[in-house]
């Protein structure tokens, strides 16, 4: 496993703690959770490139429909 250091303003440390307090959490825990979403929405956007310069237009598509259902209208 690795481990990296995270130095944030004490205000900021003290809202991330507060949030993973609120969701039963350790820190770490949460910015695992905080990376995997980042890493998910990474690929898929690399995915779609893919399938964009490829020329498939209805596998693009499809790939925008997941992505809606699963993070909704933002």
């Amino acid at each position: 496993m690795g481990m990296i250091t995270v130095r944030l303003p004490e205000d900021t440390h003290l809202r991330v703690k507060a949030l993973a307090a609120s969701r039963s959490i350790s820190i770490n825990k949460l910015y695992e959770e905080f990376t995997v979403m980042a890493l998910t929405e990474f690929d898929a956007e690399n995915r779609f490139k893919v399938l964009a310069s490829r020329g498939s237009k209805p596998r693009g598509l499809a790939l925008l429909k997941k992505l809606k259902t699963h993070y909704g209208d933002e």
